[in-house]
């Protein structure tokens, strides 16, 4: 996200030697993916916490599918401010949900 949000015009870096957006897009998803499962075990097992932590994952399985959507819309069209605008604010709302859901599998 702070990658995202600083960058200010035209790279440095030499074209062409970046991943493919939509790889990087497919990990996210992967790792979004993981999230959810393992905070759904962690739910069922903990009876205490399940309706917060069940809470926590949908959350994040919403999160996460506006930040596929958005970051696919934005690799489709990397030199738009709004996709880009977007993909961020999808990034800040993902990593806001993972956090919470980090801090009530932590307890």
């Amino acid at each position: 996200v702070t990658t995202l949000v600083n960058t200010k015009g035209p790279s440095k870096k030499k074209k062409g030697r970046s991943k493919r957006a939509h790889v990087l897009v497919a990990a996210v998803e992967k790792a979004t993916e993981n999230f959810i499962e393992k905070g759904e075990i962690i739910a069922y097992e903990n009876p205490d916490i399940k309706q917060e932590m069940l809470s926590a994952v949908e959350e994040v399985r919403k999160t996460g599918e506006a930040m596929s959507t958005a970051a696919r819309e934005f690799a489709d069209d990397p030199c738009s401010s709004i996709k880009r605008a977007n993909m961020v604010r999808s990034a800040r709302n993902l990593l806001s949900a993972v956090t919470r859901l980090l801090i009530l599998a932590d307890m």
